[in-house]
């Protein structure tokens, strides 16, 4: 337990959560509450990990696209260096799925509903 606190504290001193999410998770470590979505805190493989990207909009429309995190952790680093490709124009940061996956982060990591009723989840499994 005291190692997970330790690694919370880090992200919170990295500026990689706030402190409102560190309490959350400390607590959760601790037992007193239940996460609303769980993260799991334990180093795996990225070998083992999944990114799942699950959409759905009001239209009836899903998507849901699993990729392995390997994969999606090479093209989110070199997205910036190919022409044409703006990060800028994505909605999702993708600092924030890196830093999740260098921080051996699990769980959702995106959580977005729309005015109009669409649904973006991001999951590292």
């Amino acid at each position: 337990m005291k190692e997970e606190i330790s690694r919370i504290l880090k992200m919170l001193d990295d500026g990689k959560i706030d402190s409102e999410k560190a309490a959350e998770l400390i607590s959760a470590i601790k037992g007193e509450e239940k996460l609303e979505h769980p993260i799991n805190l334990s180093k795996s493989s990225e070998q083992d990990k999944m990114l799942k990207i699950k959409v759905k909009s009001k239209n009836g429309d899903n998507v849901d696209i699993k990729l392995p995190i390997a994969f999606v952790k090479g093209m989110l680093g070199i997205a910036g260096k190919i022409p044409g490709i703006n990060k800028n124009n994505i909605n999702i940061d993708p600092e924030i799925i890196l830093n999740a996956i260098d921080n051996n982060m699990q769980g959702k990591i995106v959580d977005v509903h729309s005015s109009d009723g669409d649904i973006v989840e991001v999951v590292i499994e």
